[in-house]
């Protein structure tokens, strides 16, 4: 179920936990795709042949098309209904913690860490675990940091 705040709430709603995303499948043709547009086709992700004799038994995701997935996931969870947009602000103490394996089953627990109002707009920072099913442990963890857009002042 998605929270909708106004950007007055959710400046107001520091440590507020935000929820969790539905599940995700992480597939070989999106993680194909992923490697395509960066670039990056190291086995580990693209050759099913040789991963299953490596390190993981399988391909495994890149750790940046989890980090990737997070507007996405956080789309699921949360929304700021009086925002005009939305962008990318930047990343703090992101950390891959675990592989995804092609074929695994991902979602988003999110916690509201803390909003600064910017004039007509609102900073927000979101911790983030992305977790596997049945795995114990995530594939990654730390924050990110928004920004919600207000309409500017005539």
């Amino acid at each position: 179920m998605t929270t909708t705040l106004t950007l007055a709430e959710l400046e107001g709603a520091a440590d507020r936990d935000l929820g969790t995303s539905e599940w995700h499948a992480i597939t070989q043709e999106q993680i194909d795709l992923f490697a395509k547009a960066t670039g990056d086709h190291q086995w580990i992700h693209v050759d099913p042949e040789a991963a299953a004799n490596g390190p993981f038994g399988t391909t495994v995701a890149h750790g940046y098309l989890t980090l990737a997935m997070l507007p996405m996931l956080l789309s699921e969870v949360v929304s700021v209904s009086d925002a005009v947009m939305g962008v990318n602000y930047g990343t703090e103490k992101i950390r891959f913690t675990s592989p995804v394996p092609s074929g695994s089953r991902v979602r988003l627990h999110a916690k509201l860490v803390r909003a600064e109002r910017r004039g007509p707009s609102v900073v927000w920072t979101v911790g983030v675990q992305v977790e596997i099913e049945g795995k114990e442990k995530p594939a990654l963890v730390g924050e990110v940091v928004y920004m919600a857009a207000g309409a500017p002042h005539a």
